[in-house]
């Protein structure tokens, strides 16, 4: 070969070696991208390494919807241990890989994002090669790298809190990602809708997308079955083992004793393992509207490979006589929503529970506690027994009669807050904490707690409106430094309500006496149910929930119960501890009464 052909031929090379460098990189979905670059940390899987989206199928079209120009929406109604944070991981991978621009992911709380920005975000950049030579590192101040704000070439992460309107409404972005949306408040601070806030910074992109994804809660009250029921319905299916026809995994044709699913089509059964021949590769996703512009994808727990069907059905049957781990099972495993049966109570559903105690405190019976509720011209008093599973029993309602504003009366609470009860077998009993109202002869109760703290006797606030927790943190912001609890009324309403569905004695279970001397009359009885839940909208548009009372009845005894409760959330007693105490002939909580900071993971005085 002589000098031009080989000086020809090297030109030719090099030129080959500079069009690589300077061509555009290959077309790639979000499935394709994470299939050649993302690396699973290990520390975040039971299975760390090279990603593999055969793995679990079902999650390459939600991936790569993405990608669809025509589809502007991605919305994912899906139970837990299903892969969909790592769908989201691997959608931020890609567009600070490959198509950079700027991202806002929404987490229900600031504190939320954060944990999720170390849990997930920072060990994906620390093990995928192609995204961290791309993040800016933080060692520097100036770089602007932190836990909520990771900047990229061509464009930046930020992480925010649904419940914060600053961060929803100071940016623009053209990639949206909303993490477990059914978990966000009805309003960001005054400002409104969370999503809306935050939709209405990507109106400036063409080739914007928004991603929702949740674990769905409440029919008709689920922000993620919303947005599912406008988009395109999507349900994964595999086809029948037997006869080929393609259809949804429903646990409602499981057979609990052999572990098989029903073919809705031929009725022929097959186990966990024959539907999910060849690794689900033969799934695919059936939209009820394949042509809607918002592409929705359902999924339950049974097409899970992590999760066995066996585990599912035990689930089940450990939740199905209790509503609320009910409810807990069809979110979390059927991703499904969960429809209440109302908030009000029958009073033939507490006549149900009326029974013959024979005794003042009956043996199951744990811990005592009391709930006081202050009126101008009495007091109302409602002494709970707990026992195991926090199942309930109705010991005594009492009502002293007296001015709240005087000393009489409170005389009298001292002698009955202070007296022993007595179980069938002669064995001691003393209530082991108190909630008293604060609401009316406000400087009178303060006073009399005061010195009975150490008696766990404490005085409390109720705060109604949604998220406000049963029972939270006291303080001593009051002239008499009395330490003051607030306590949720209607997460307490809520509780109680849904223990009297309770169909079986148990865990959650209500009991109350017939004998007439407990105090348990018919009226006390309806009192108990003298409320009722309404969803009313606001004037944002979203909604709201209010507890309204019944008309002509009276709801102090519902008062005194939700104090009682919260006495007992407060004492936070170990029902372990206290049984093998209890299971000691002879014993009682009289003499044994130093033994309470032992026994009780609560306020410690």
């Amino acid at each position: 070969m002589n000098n031009a052909s080989q000086n020809t031929d090297k030109t030719i090379s090099l030129f080959k070696r500079i069009a690589l460098n300077f061509a555009p990189p290959p077309k790639l979905t979000v499935s394709q991208w994470a299939d050649r670059y993302r690396v699973i940390s290990v520390g975040n899987s039971a299975e760390p390494g090279r990603w593999r989206t055969s793995r679990a199928p079902y999650q390459r079209e939600i991936m790569d919807s993405i990608n669809n120009p025509l589809i502007e929406s991605v919305v994912v109604m899906s139970a837990s241990r299903v892969g969909k944070s790592e769908i989201l991981n691997n959608v931020i991978g890609y567009f600070i890989d490959y198509d950079p621009c700027p991202i806002l992911m929404v987490q229900p709380t600031i504190e939320m994002g954060e944990s999720y920005s170390k849990d997930n975000i920072a060990p994906m950049i620390r093990d995928c090669p192609t995204i961290r030579s791309k993040v800016h590192e933080s060692k520097a101040k100036t770089t602007g790298n932190t836990i909520t704000n990771k900047q990229f070439v061509g464009g930046r992460l930020v992480i925010v809190g649904a419940n914060a309107s600053a961060g929803l409404s100071s940016r623009n972005i053209r990639v949206l990602l909303c993490d477990e949306v059914d978990r966000y408040p009805p309003s960001a601070g005054a400002e409104g809708d969370p999503i809306k806030l935050a939709t209405t910074r990507t109106i400036n992109f063409w080739n914007r997308k928004i991603v929702k994804v949740s674990t769905p809660t409440i029919e008709g009250d689920s922000r993620i079955e919303h947005d599912y029921l406008l988009s395109s319905k999507g349900n994964w299916c595999l086809p029948c083992p037997t006869c080929g026809e393609y259809q949804p995994l429903s646990f409602r044709r499981v057979e609990f004793e052999t572990v098989r699913m029903e073919c809705e089509h031929c009725k022929a059964m097959h186990t966990q393992y024959e539907w999910k021949k060849n690794d689900m590769s033969e799934g695919k996703w059936i939209h009820d509207e394949p042509d809607s512009k918002i592409r929705g994808f359902h999924l339950n727990a049974l097409a899970s490979p992590w999760v066995k069907w066996e585990y599912i059905i035990k689930e089940f049957l450990e939740a199905k006589n209790y509503p609320e781990m009910l409810k807990t099972f069809a979110n979390t495993i059927l991703g499904e929503t969960w429809k209440e049966r109302g908030e009000e109570i029958k009073q033939d559903a507490l006549e149900q529970r009326i029974s013959r105690y024979d005794c003042e405190v009956p043996d199951k019976v744990l811990l005592l506690t009391a709930g006081v509720d202050v009126q101008d011209d009495r007091l109302e008093i409602e002494v709970v027994g707990w026992g195991a599973g926090k199942e309930s029993w109705g010991i005594e309602y009492t009502i002293l009669l007296g001015n709240p504003h005087g000393s009489e009366v409170w005389r009298s609470l001292d002698d009955y807050l202070f007296k022993t009860f007595y179980y069938a077998d002669g064995r001691k009993i003393n209530i082991s904490c108190t909630c008293i109202d604060s609401g009316y002869a406000t400087d009178e109760v303060y006073a009399y707690c005061v010195p009975r703290e150490q008696s766990r006797i404490f005085a409390i606030k109720g705060k109604g409106g949604f998220g406000i927790p049963m029972t939270d943190r006291p303080s001593r912001n009051n002239r008499f430094k009395c330490l003051l609890f607030q306590i949720g009324v209607d997460a307490l309403k809520d509780v109680f309500y849904t223990r009297l569905r309770i169909k079986h004695e148990g865990a959650g279970y209500c009991h109350f006496p017939v004998e007439e001397s407990k105090g348990y009359t018919e009226e006390i009885l309806k009192g108990f149910i003298a409320e009722q839940k309404f969803k009313e909208p606001n004037r944002n548009g979203t909604y709201k929930y209010v507890w309204k009372k019944k008309g002509g009845v009276r709801n102090e005894p519902l008062d005194c119960r939700n104090y009682a409760t919260a006495a007992m959330e407060i004492a936070a007693p170990n029902f372990e501890a206290l049984a093998a105490r209890g299971s000691t002939p002879g014993n009682s909580n009289t003499q044994t009464a130093s033994k309470r900071r032992v026994i009780s993971k609560g306020v410690k005085l």
